[in-house]
Order: C-alpha cells, then sequence, then structure tokens
C-alpha cells in the first residue's frame, strides 16, 4: 500500500474504503462478509474508512467490526454530518452523538458537512453557530478535522473553499467528470491551498467499469497493457499527486484485492501522452451510449411511490450499452417479480429525487424517457399479468 500525506502530514493509504455499497442480506448489512472485506483490507494497508449518517446501517456496521477486531487505532474514520437535516444549533449535537454511538468510538478522525451544494447550505450553517460548534468538538479532541463532501459547479466550489480554513475536501471525481462538478480546477486549487483531496465515485457508479458500452471494454480487452478497466480509472487517478485518497465501495474480496494490488503498483506520471489518448477514446464509447449520468448513489431515494429510480436508470443505460433485450429484461425482473416494487408508471412527479440528486439530474424527465424506453406495449402486458398472478 502507498500513503499520501493530509494537511498534518498524516499518511492516509491513497485506497480508502467507502462503506456506502456493503453487500446486503435481508433488509441489513450482511455484517459477516463486509467484515471479511473490511479486515482484509485493514490488514493490507487501507487505513481510510468513510461512511456517513445517511447510509442505511453503514456506521453501526463500521463500528461493529473496528471493535469486535479490536482495530480501531489502526483506522482513521471519516463520516458525515447530514446538513441538510440541521434545522437548529441543538441538532447539531443530537447528530454528531448519535454517530459517535453508531461507530462506538469517542473522536471522528475526519468529519465532513455532507454534500454541499452551494456557498447557501454552509452559510446556513453559520447561522446556527457551525464554526463555534467545530472550535468546541475539536478543543475537546472528538473532531479532529473538517472538511465538505461536495457535489456542484467548480465556480462554487471554490467559495466554499476560500470560505473556512478546512482540513481537507471530497468531490467526485474520475476520467469522465474531469471537467464538471467541482473538477481538475476544484482539484488544483485545493491542492494550492494544500488541503488533501478525497475523491469519491472514481468508477461513475459502475459507469467505467461493468456499465461501460461493450465497445469500450473491448477497447481496454484489446490494450497491450492488459489493465482492467478499474485499474485505467484508478491508475488516471493516482497518476495525480493532487489526489490524496481514492475511495472505493468494495463489496467482494475480489474487488478489494484487487484495488490494492493497483494501489501498491501505481505511480505519480506513470501515464504516457498514448496513455491519456488511449482514455479519451474509451469516454468517446461511454459518451455515445449512456442515456443518464447516474452513478446510482441512491441519494434520491426512497420514491413515496416506491419507484427503484437507480435501477431503473441502470436498466435504462443497459439498453444502449449492452441490448435493448436486456436491459428490459433485467427491469421486469426487478419490477413485475418484485411484490413491493412499483414501475416508473408509479411516478407522480412530486420532484422529492431532484431535490436531493447530486449530479442535478432532471430525473422526472428521464423518468418519463425511461418509461418508453423499458415499458413497449407488450412489456406493459407482461408486468400486468404476473402481477395479477402473483408469479414473485
Amino acid at each position: 500500500m502507498q500513503y499520501r500525506k493530509d494537511k498534518y502530514g498524516k499518511e492516509l493509504s491513497i485506497l480508502g474504503y467507502g462503506c456506502m455499497r456493503f453487500s446486503r442480506k435481508g433488509l441489513g448489512i450482511d455484517l459477516e462478509k463486509a467484515e471479511q472485506e473490511v479486515m482484509y483490507a485493514i490488514e493490507h494497508g487501507v487505513n481510510y474508512l468513510d461512511t456517513a449518517y445517511i447510509y442505511p446501517g453503514s456506521e453501526v456496521a463500521v463500528g461493529e467490526i473496528l471493535e469486535r477486531n479490536h482495530c480501531r487505532d489502526r483506522v482513521y474514520i471519516a463520516t458525515k454530518l447530514p446538513q441538510y437535516l440541521i434545522k437548529s444549533r441543538k441538532s447539531l449535537d443530537k447528530y454528531f452523538n448519535e454517530q459517535l454511538e453508531r461507530l462506538k468510538t469517542d473522536h471522528i478522525d475526519y468529519y465532513l458537512m455532507h454534500m454541499l451544494t452551494d456557498i447557501a447550505a454552509w452559510e446556513k450553517l453559520k447561522a446556527l453557530g457551525i464554526e463555534e460548534w467545530i472550535a468546541q468538538k475539536k478543543e475537546e479532541g472528538k473532531i479532529i478535522n473538517l472538511g465538505f463532501s461536495y457535489h456542484g459547479n467548480s465556480e462554487m466550489f471554490l467559495k466554499i473553499l476560500e470560505d473556512y480554513h478546512w482540513d481537507f475536501c471530497q468531490i467526485q471525481y474520475n476520467y469522465l467528470d474531469e471537467h464538471s462538478q467541482a473538477g481538475r480546477k476544484g482539484l488544483m486549487a485545493a491542492a494550492e491551498k494544500n488541503i488533501p483531496v478525497i475523491i469519491m465515485e472514481p468508477l461513475r457508479g459502475g459507469k467505467l467499469v461493468g456499465l461501460m458500452p461493450d465497445s469500450g471494454k473491448k477497447l481496454i480487452a484489446g490494450h497491450k497493457k492488459g489493465w482492467s478497466a478499474a485499474e485505467w480509472a484508478f491508475r488516471w487517478l493516482y497518476n495525480q499527486p493532487q489526489v490524496t485518497c481514492v475511495l472505493s465501495g468494495m463489496n467482494s474480496l475480489d474487488m478489494v484485492e484487487e484495488n490494492i494490488r493497483i494501489a501498491s503498483q501505481c505511480q505519480v506520471g506513470e501515464f504516457s501522452e498514448d496513455d491519456f489518448d488511449f482514455i479519451e477514446k474509451v469516454k468517446t464509447e461511454i459518451n455515445q451510449k449512456t442515456k443518464v449520468g447516474c452513478t446510482g448513489c441512491g441519494y434520491c431515494m426512497p420514491c413515496p411511490k416506491g419507484i427503484d429510480i437507480p435501477t431503473a436508470f441502470k436498466c435504462y443505460n443497459q439498453m444502449y450499452t449492452e441490448n435493448k433485450k436486456s436491459g428490459r429484461g433485467e427491469y421486469l425482473q426487478i419490477t413485475a417479480l418484485q411484490k413491493d416494487m412499483a414501475d416508473l408508471g408509479a411516478c407522480i412527479e412530486c420532484g422529492k429525487c431532484e431535490s436531493h440528486c447530486p449530479q442535478h439530474l432532471p430525473i422526472r424527465k428521464h423518468i418519463k424517457e425511461a418509461r418508453k424506453a423499458l415499458m413497449p406495449f407488450h412489456y406493459r402486458i407482461a408486468i400486468k399479468v404476473v402481477r395479477k398472478f402473483k408469479f414473485w
């Protein structure tokens, strides 16, 4: 494992464990499987674990795993204040104390204001006394480093970056998002201020790996370097010294092993001009096929009408990155064959999903388009028949 230093000289593993996508079992997290994967990562040098208040069961799982294995002192915990839920100074303590209890710890190493999208959200917190609250928690040793995670444009990112003495920040960044959201402009601005940058969505919710169009997969499979799609994406990031740590939502031991190998072998500046040209060719293949830029993060959920929005968009994209039959077939399975699943036709256009989407997607518009593509007349008939006779 390789390490890069934070603002104060602490060494962070360049691979961080993103704990949002733990495998699930029934209604909860498959704790035994998650424990095996997290502990393998820790034993092989991963020391940064990222979770959040709103990731279902994640903080509790992380706390349980670290307590069981007596290894709290071997890792840095990063978690996030749900700033969008904060209505008063009192609620700051309520959520923070609950997080300490869930994580079975007396301090948070890297604490983030979750999902800031513009300066207004930060100013609202300041009006509630967040700066004084942070200073108190730091003095008490309960918060070590203070940062923010960001989804918005680069200009607004720069405003937030300049408004406080941040210890670190977290941005969505990958070769498909090089010039969107905070982008390279935000990355370089943070680096110039000596603010460590944690990377989320390095694989764009699967769009740079399994959800990549077949044409892109063929390009990668035919390259002489023999790197996997994930390896190209991670090495593109690690090639940049301004990147401190890259989070990966690992949920299989194979994934953990591959990512650790890459993080142990990569080098800053190893990309050649030919490598950058190759990435551009892959981007072209991805962009010409993808219909919706959904990362599958799930922030749009739950839908009041029970629609599984990320999965529906995954199937919609699959129709064009693989083939129509494949996307429609999978969508049929996740709607008609599940007792409590609503199809896209149940959308009432309330807009709740759009208000929480980090990508700022016009979800209601895409739902209409996806429904038309995924549910032609004969599929709608099939869904009605399956649900009438309760084939699930």
